[in-house]
């Protein structure tokens, strides 16, 4: 079978999609098949053919190459239907009171997977309770279909009802609730059960695809209204809300039922349970029948109970139905009707706008919401569920287990790794949920403490198995490090230390499953527990690590053995430390991590909150002075906390950066070693022989490692005119001594790196080209060193071993042999202490901090700024902007540095959006830490009075907000005097009330100084937003989803002098702010990897291949909805899309952007990029009026996060004007193109291409207006731009000139034509002038230019030339070992394309 499906995945992309979807039933996502994993069919094929995988692409080429791409899809066809049937087969399934259908099955489903698939459609979803039999045999639910004998292409399934339990009958209760429920929105609102919310379908009335373009059949332009809403015009001030959630006519549900819950009857008593009675339920009809209803055994049936008295006999009739909807059908003709129509509705839906999320989304507006009855929500809410904790058997889950086992699951093939990573993903999930709703209910007050006596902040939960402690200084736990601050910055360096262990995934090493959860201004940290350690002292089992900071330490070899695994890939060195007897204790980690031994045999460990290096910049030692770079900039700095850390992302960028200064330092000497031998053999000592002092004093590599360090910073071009002509001369200035040469080698270094790195761009200081005009003979220099370094060492001769050992002091190597640079994570680490012998190396390591701090300010900030100012980096808001840092290396703390370095920068107008959305995180994250202390000091009855003042004091323009304490405040104070311990949630001191406006602002600018070090001389609200230009609106979305608010949607008055703009009815909730660990499906990963890695080659059919097989994988990982996966449809549909399949990509991006909207937020940056995409799929299927109002969306989106000040909104205007261009809307056209011309003349520079064809654009809406002198002048500045920036030959400049001809023709005509009216009056002969229309298809060529898809034209013969430069260009790369790719591809396909 293997052999057979093993193409499977490179035949897919070529048949045609809508057979594929006929054939194999594989279209089940658009249907209503199944709801499970909509890809999981095409899924399973994939587990099979893991070790196939990477032969397909050599199985699809002849295909390819015979013929161009024309004609391939006939001959192939058939082969790709025997194969695709041959992966799955239909089997016939009979369900009672319905005809027999057909349904795609896959050998490797299991049966339950049909139970879903049954549950979820329209004529079978009442059913709950039943078993699927196939020849009067039960299959097992838990058996895969391929196991089962006799089953086969065709076979008849029958579902046969099957008696209730107790636990039966509440799944049934609830399923009928869920789908009684499944179009209201209140879920998502409340976040809960994993709803999101999204709005796509309200603007593409429904689904695209096949059904939109049945409607819109005939001449499209007339219907359009193109106006867009007053708000969303350039230009307009406005920021409403109530748009960013259109109220959908189809989401008020149609009422089934009044009232449907458990009755007061329950639970039955002995002599009825003994006639099979399992509970009562209680009904009101919408034609206002109150009814009581028996759930049985066999069924559900009418009973003569009323509210207050118990007669448990049936009615009669009775009307015993084994299905809840049969029974009500038949009472109430509303229900019948209404529940019909409602089903219809939800099969409707997209299964994407339905599907849970893996985590939990909350949306920070929410419309007033009626509440209704809903029993089991109530239910829910009284047995906190862990009665049933989602119905697994054994009640509460042991969360340690599961994960713990789920690690353990065998990963030698592909299929075994799918199966492990899903296991993974699952539980992680189910146990980032289930810690979130305990910590609430720590908070809330909900959970007894495990040391009830203690005061509040030193209590400690367990609930539901899972351990909770709140981010207080317990026991001075942390006093010489930070007291308070440091125990809140304590658990989320923990939980990195977990993800970067768990990433590293050695077996035998176990992690805790951690989560952290910060609501209602407590920090809460969760935990699944280690076995037997709540029943022994920490002392005892902690067998390697110290619990007191250092001073006792305890090592242990398993524990060695097992994390050396770890230390490579994590960077961190082997070490000893002296413990309190002065013995040599070896570690390799920090001190705090802690290894225990649970009862299990397992071996953890914990408190990995020092995994990194620390980060000098915020760390004064006394004594310890920084490298230049970072005093330069003023650090040291003292931060609140000693646990401030460097990040994993910028270890690793150092210690790239050292590896290509180390090869570039080892190719420059051989080159210099040979360069001797040629000069004269004899009289010159080499430069390798001078360093034959191996006794160097410490203070000696001192010197060496300083100098070196220096020149690796060198990061201005300018930064050192001496080192140019130094290093001219490299062979002969460094003969001297030990000291010449510690000082001239760097200089060599400084030389190399003024060529790679115009301003303070470090990535990649030799791009290929380069490497080989810069020094002459150094690619085969380079090419010797890589074999130097590959050998480790052994068998080289002295010489080389010599130019090896060198470059390796110059660079921090721990190594003498090879390249290998880690780092010791107690250096600095008050308590710890090093024995005597290792001092220089100690010292060594010191300096490798200094290095790496300094690395962090001066290459990768100014990389940063480099990045936004070619675009290459765009944040839209606080999250996207920290995640920029973040990928960088930069931590959050860096904020205010990065800020005046791009208030220094000389091209900071073209930086304006970048330094805003900047300013707006700094102040909202200022807010966030004063409304966290804030909050602890409010009882929950005053939250959303509490929670609107302090909005108000943040944002409302009234000067004297004061604060409604609610009207029982103080008798309530009075009584609570007595008790000591309360709730950690229930602070009782209305000092919250008394904050006012001025006295926030002026906390804001004090944190601001003292935690970012920035100044923010401003005392109101509105003198921030008019200092920086900043919008109310988008303070308040960023302090919202920062602290969890969730405020009622209506328009606000911001500016309001007279009254505030909250008030407590606005406050709807608050939610927790939830940080946990994002496990990966690694092997998908790959593929998407490779994929994307064969489209920048040109290579468009196997990276298309490569991206459905990573699509397969990933949903056999996170099942259907993830951020992955998300990536992976957009990038599938931009291929569609250039391979000419628009329905296909419009199918897909599609699914983008509803799986964005709801794994990632309705107004995430991310959302409005995907809105774009789909506007451009739109018009190219010609639904044109869609496409506006795709676009018109994403503009306002894009308002509301960012205003209309960035460099993105160009791109949204640019593509408005051209629709309604296309659409004849000239005026409101050049509205939004002359808009879209101001700000990329603004940020890309008025000589920018970007620029030119923005001119184009709208030189080309005067022309369709006859305006023919505005089209010259901007078609002119056009022509100049391209002239001066690409030279006359290009075909830009020619292409331009052209039409500059054939405007002034135009031009010239219409004079003729106006001057014969004014000469002859009313009987001129007047010749007929072209006003023309713009064609679509031109229309569709400037919207694919200004969206970056390019498409290349090319023959046969123009594909063999482009393989081989691509195959000469990579081979150029390894030489000149450069990461990035993207640089010289032939075609760019990655989102952020510049097509200049």
């Amino acid at each position: 079978m293997v052999s057979k499906t093993d193409d499977i995945p490179a035949s897919v992309p070529d048949c045609n999609p809508v057979d594929l979807a006929d054939k194999a039933g594989d279209g089940a996502q658009d249907g209503e098949t199944q709801l499970k994993d909509p890809c999981e069919h095409s899924a399973e094929t994939a587990m099979v053919n893991g070790d196939g995988a990477h032969d397909h692409a050599e199985e699809a080429e002849p295909k390819q190459d015979g013929n161009g791409e024309a004609d391939a899809g006939d001959d192939s066809n058939e082969q790709e239907v025997i194969v695709i049937q041959d992966t799955g087969f239909t089997v016939k399934i009979q369900a009672p009171g319905t005809e027999p259908f057909d349904l795609q099955v896959s050998p490797q489903e299991m049966v339950q997977e049909i139970h879903q698939v049954l549950m979820d459609r329209e004529d079978t979803c009442h059913r709950t309770c039943f078993s699927l039999q196939l020849d009067g045999n039960v299959l097992d639910n838990f058996a895969e279909l391929k196991s089962i004998e006799g089953l086969q292409e065709g076979s008849l399934l029958k579902v046969v009802e099957e008696p209730y339990t107790v636990r039966e009958a509440r799944i049934h209760v609830r399923h009928i609730r869920d789908l009684l429920k499944s179009l209201d929105p209140s879920d998502a609102y409340n976040g809960v059960d994993c709803n999101s919310l999204s709005f796509l379908s309200f603007f593409t009335d429904g689904d695209l695809g096949e059904s939109g373009k049945r409607k819109k059949k005939g001449n499209e332009l007339e219907q359009i209204d193109c106006t867009p809403p007053e708000h969303i015009l350039p230009g307009s001030k406005e920021r409403p809300l109530l748009p960013l959630q259109p109220q959908n006519k189809d989401w008020k549900p149609l009422q089934c039922l009044k009232v449907l819950t458990m009755s007061g009857w329950n639970p039955p008593p002995g002599n009825r349970k003994m006639h099979g009675d399992l509970m009562y339920l209680y009904i009101v009809t919408v034609e206002e029948r109150h009814v009581s209803v028996t759930a049985s055994t066999r069924g559900f049936y009418l009973n003569q109970s009323t509210t207050y008295t118990f007669n448990p006999k049936p009615a009669n009739p009775s009307f015993l139905s084994h299905s809840l909807v049969e029974l009500l059908s038949q009472i109430s003709p509303a229900f019948k009707k209404n529940f019909t129509a409602l089903q219809k509705k939800r099969v409707q839906r997209h299964p994407f706008e339905r599907i849970a999320t893996p985590f939990q989304v909350y949306s920070w507006t929410a419309p007033q919401v009626d509440h209704a009855m809903d029993c089991v929500r109530a239910e829910d809410a009284y047995t906190s569920r862990l009665g049933y904790e989602e119905h697994i058997p054994g009640q509460t889950r042991d969360w340690n287990e599961e994960l713990q086992t789920t690690r353990e699951l065998t990963r030698k093939n592909l299929p075994e790794r799918l199966l492990r990573e899903r296991a993974i993903f699952k539980v992680h999930s189910d146990f980032a949920a289930a810690a979130t709703r305990g910590a609430m209910a720590v908070i809330d007050g909900n959970v007894m403490a495990i040391n009830p006596g203690e005061e509040t902040r030193m209590q400690m939960f367990i609930w539901n198995n899972i351990f909770f402690s709140l981010g207080f200084d317990v026991r001075d736990h942390y006093r010489e490090l930070g007291g308070d601050a440091a125990a809140h910055a304590a658990p989320t360096n923990d939980l990195n230390g977990v993800r970067a262990y768990g990433a590293v995934d050695v077996e035998g090493l176990y992690t805790l499953g951690t989560v952290v959860v910060d609501y209602r201004g407590y920090r809460v940290t969760a935990q699944s527990i280690i076995p037997g350690i709540l029943e022994r002292e920490q002392e005892q089992s902690v067998i390697y690590g110290s619990i007191d900071f250092g001073k006792t330490v305890v090592s242990h070899s398993k524990y060695l053995e097992l994390l050396e695994k770890t230390s490579r890939p994590l960077k961190i060195q082997r070490h000893s430390v002296l413990n309190e007897k002065d013995e040599k204790v070896e570690l390799c980690s920090s001190v705090e991590c802690k290894g225990i031994i649970g009862n299990d045999g397992r071996h953890y460990i914990l408190d990995l909150l020092r995994t990194f290096p620390p980060d000098l910049n915020f760390l004064p030692v006394d004594g310890e002075e920084l490298s230049a770079e970072s005093k330069r900039l003023c650090f040291p700095r003292q931060h609140r906390h000693r646990l401030a850390c460097l990040r994993q992302e910028l270890i690793e960028a150092f210690v790239e950066h050292r590896y290509l200064l180390f090869m570039k330092m080892a190719a420059l000497q051989l080159m210099q070693q040979k360069a001797n031998k040629d000069s004269n053999k004899s009289d010159v000592p080499s430069i390798t022989e001078t360093s034959d002092t191996p006794t160097e004093t410490s203070a000696d590599t001192n010197q060496t490692q300083t100098a070196a360090a220096e020149a690796l910073n060198a990061t201005e071009a300018s930064t050192n005119s001496t080192s140019q002509s130094d290093g001219s001369t490299p062979a002969a200035s460094q003969t001297e001594t030990q000291k010449e040469e510690s000082s001239s080698k760097p200089t060599v270094i400084g030389c190399l790196e003024s060529a790679a790195t115009q301003n303070g761009e470090c990535k990649s200081p030799l791009e290929g080209k380069e490497l080989e005009e810069t020094i002459p003979g150094l690619a085969q220099a380079k090419e010797l060193a890589e074999t130097l370094v590959a050998e480790d060492g052994a068998g080289i001769d002295p010489k080389s071993r010599e130019v090896v050992l060198n470059a390796c002091r110059a660079v921090g190597s721990i190594s003498n042999t090879s390249f290998d640079i880690r780092f010791n994570p107690d250096i600095f680490s008050p308590g710890v202490r090093f024995p005597e012998d290792i001092a220089e190396d100690i010292q060594k390591q010191k300096q490798l901090l200094k290095d790496a701090a300094a690395f962090l300010v001066s290459c990768q900030i100014p990389s940063l700024i480099k990045d936004c100012l070619d675009h290459t980096a765009l944040p839209m808001d606080g999250a996207t902007l920290t995640e920029a840092l973040h990928q960088r290396g930069i931590n959050v703390r860096y904020l205010g540095t990065v800020l005046e370095f791009v208030d220094k920068t000389p091209a900071k107008t073209q930086l304006d959006h970048f330094y805003r959305i900047g300013i707006i995180e700094l102040i909202t994250r200022c807010a966030k830490h004063i409304f966290k202390t804030y909050l602890q000091g409010v009882e929950l009855s005053a939250l959303s009075a509490a929670v609107s003042h302090f909005l108000n004091c943040f944002l409302s323009s009234f000067t004297d907000a004061v604060a409604h304490l609610p009207p029982d405040e103080l008798v309530s104070r009075r009584k609570s005097r007595k008790r000591r311990n309360r709730v950690p949630g229930g602070g009782d001191n209305t000092a919250w009330a008394s904050l006012t406006p001025s006295e926030l602002w002026k906390n804001i600018a004090s944190e601001a100084q003292s935690y970012f070090y920035f100044s923010i001389h401003c005392e109101s609200v509105d003198q921030v937003v008019e200092k920086y230009g900043l919008q109310k609106t988008t303070l308040l979305r960023e302090i919202s989803i920062k602290t969890g608010i969730q405020i009622l949607l209506k328009e606000y008055n911001f500016d309001s002098r007279h009254k505030p703009t909250f008030t407590e009815e606005d406050i709807l909730n608050i939610f927790p702010v939830v940080k946990h660990v994002n496990p990966k499906a690694s092997d998908a990963f790959h593929f998407f990897q490779s994929g994307q890695a064969k489209v920048q080659q040109g290579f468009l059919k196997e990276g298309c291949e490569l991206i459905n097989e990573a699509l397969n994988l990933f949903n056999n990982v996170y099942g259907a909805m993830h951020v992955e996966i998300c990536a992976c449809l957009r990038l599938l549909a931009r291929l569609n899309y250039i391979m000419g399949d628009h329905p296909e990509a419009l199918s897909n991006q599609q699914k983008a952007v509803l799986m964005s909207e709801r794994v990632l937020g309705i107004e995430h940056p991310n959302t409005i990029q995907e809105y774009m995409h789909l506007a451009l799929y739109c018009f190219a299927n010609g639904q044109l009026s869609t496409a506006l109002k795709l676009l018109y969306r994403a503009r306002y989106l894009m308002l509301l996060v960012c205003g209309e000040d960035h460099p993105e909104m160009a791109l949204i205007d640019s593509n408005i004007g051209l629709v309604l261009h296309g659409v004849m809307e000239y005026d409101l056209s050049l509205r939004f193109l002359e808009n879209a011309l101001t700000i990329n003349s603004k940020y890309h520079g008025a000589r920018s291409l970007k620029v030119a064809l923005s001119h184009h654009l709208v030189a080309r809406v005067y022309e369709s207006k006859a305006e023919f002198r505005s089209a010259l002048q901007h078609e002119k500045e056009g022509y100049t731009i391209y002239k001066n920036q690409m030279g006359e030959a290009h075909e830009k400049t020619k292409e331009s000139s052209d039409y500059l001809k054939y405007l002034t023709q135009q031009a010239v005509a219409l004079q003729r034509t106006m001057n014969e009216i004014y000469k002859n009056g009313s009987n001129a002969s007047i010749m007929p002038l072209k006003f023309t229309a713009p064609s679509m298809a031109s229309v569709l060529e400037q919207l694919n230019i200004i969206n970056g898809i390019i498409f290349i034209p090319l023959s046969q013969k123009d594909l063999e030339n482009l393989k081989a430069e691509v195959q000469r260009r990579q081979q150029l790369q390894e030489l000149g070992k450069t990461e990035d790719s993207s640089e010289e591809n032939p075609m760019e396909l990655e989102d952020k394309i510049p097509i200049d």
